[in-house]
């Protein structure tokens, strides 16, 4: 999660913390400071999106497809990456994107079982993701 969307919601947090200390004063405001802190840590933790190349298999958050299943991963830029999560969107898809994240990568896939067709994955290290792919 990128510094300013996290100065934004510990903003708003602060604004809680400023109407409890005004209501209920000190002793309360600093419980709900400190309860806020660590609820923005929590939120920062949880939403990281970790993507792993292993020598069997690639992980997006919680999903993991083997590399065989991999047909081609191609780098979507800026305005790409719009046309594909909105007017082009296959509902189909596996969607790890973060609305902060304006790149990513698509990454289509060959395994006949599977209905999904592709992969849509943000990443601001995007050809660093495709290179890793191709080299596994």
């Amino acid at each position: 999660m990128p510094l300013w969307l996290l100065a934004l919601i510990y903003f708003f947090f602060l604004s809680l913390v400023l109407s409890v200390w005004a209501a209920l004063g000190n002793v309360a405001a600093l419980i709900t400071l400190a309860a806020t802190t660590t609820l923005l840590l929590l939120v920062w933790i949880q939403s990281r999106l970790i993507i792993e190349i292993t020598a069997a298999e690639l992980k997006v958050g919680r999903a993991h497809i083997d590399l065989k299943y991999i047909d081609q991963a191609t780098v979507l830029d800026s305005s790409e990456m719009k046309n594909i999560r909105g007017r082009d969107a296959n509902p189909s898809a596996y969607l790890g994107i973060r609305f902060w994240s304006s790149t990513g990568v698509k990454i289509t896939l060959s395994d006949k079982r599977d209905e999904t067709p592709y992969w849509l994955v943000t990443s601001n290290k995007a050809n660093q993701l495709v290179n890793a792919l191709k080299v596994n």
